[in-house]
């Protein structure tokens, strides 16, 4: 199998042309591919695959083999791919995704994609939708009990589901300890990523995730979305913050007239290899 290593931010994954490539199983593919001592090393696996309802499709797989419904830094590099490969010209592109069909604008220096910026669609907030077990219609600001301690969540899904935590210091969080406990937790029926943001201004952030299916990723595209989204609810932020991440910085905007998010960042092709799957 043919691929291209690509990362948004340090959220690196294996992309596959499935225009040329067949892939017979997906979950077993993404389960070799991913271990960083025996296989390619990445976060997981994506498929670049053709749409009939959009100009290209994406399919996500975690580490774990699971499939996830979206992924913010794994469509910009999806975006980078289509153009710098030769599959389309065009600077506005959609892609079809697991969370609905999201539009994308290219940024091109030297014929290739150094930036792009993403329409993530609206956050959803009902607890029900993302989903989280709550007797509240909507999870602002709520304590969850983690290993005998008690937290305070807000809930927001990008088409999957997220749980984000305000703290102090997230440079000595012992994240590997409390985020399996937090992705595996009863209120979460299909389990959580988990964001954990440090306030710095009104217009900036920092931000590690524990990925549900991936473990700590160096960034979540969806993540920082919705912890953007958090900290607007909490009255934390304006509506166009930076967030730091540990693989680098997205800027995430919201717009309060369409209810849509808006995420920009860059996408790098790191090389091309052939594995036996």
């Amino acid at each position: 199998m043919k691929f291209t290593k690509m990362h948004g931010c340090g959220n690196d994954y294996v992309y596959v042309n499935c225009f040329k490539e067949t892939v017979e199983n997906p979950s077993e593919a993404a389960i070799k591919v991913s271990k960083r001592h025996f296989g390619v090393g990445s976060d997981g696996m994506i498929l670049i695959c053709p749409s009939e309802v959009a100009d290209f499709q994406m399919k996500m797989y975690n580490a774990d083999g699971s499939m996830g419904e979206m992924c913010g830094n794994g469509i910009r590099c999806v975006a980078k791919y289509v153009y710098d490969y030769g599959m389309t010209d065009k600077t506005h592109i959609t892609i079809e995704t697991g969370a609905g069909i999201k539009t994308l604008d290219l940024t091109i220096e030297d014929g290739k994609v150094s930036m792009v910026r993403v329409d993530m669609g609206e956050p959803i907030l009902e607890a029900a939708k993302i989903p989280v077990i709550s007797d509240k219609e909507k999870v602002i600001n709520e304590p969850i009990l983690v290993q005998g301690t008690e937290w305070k969540m807000t809930c927001v899904s990008m088409g999957n589901p997220h749980a984000v935590v305000f703290v102090a210091d997230t440079k000595h969080l012992p994240i590997k300890d409390i985020g399996p406990c937090f992705e595996n937790h009863k209120a979460f029926p299909k389990r959580t990523n988990t964001e954990f943001v440090q306030f710095i201004s009104s217009k900036e952030i920092n931000m590690r995730v524990w990925e549900r299916g991936a473990g700590e990723t160096w960034a979540c595209g969806t993540g920082t979305c919705a912890s953007v989204m958090a900290c607007i609810l909490n009255g934390y932020t304006d509506d166009t913050v930076l967030v730091h991440l540990l693989g680098g910085d997205l800027l995430i905007e919201y717009d309060r007239e369409t209810n849509h998010i808006f995420m920009t960042g860059p996408a790098t092709t790191v090389f091309e290899g052939e594995i036996e799957i």
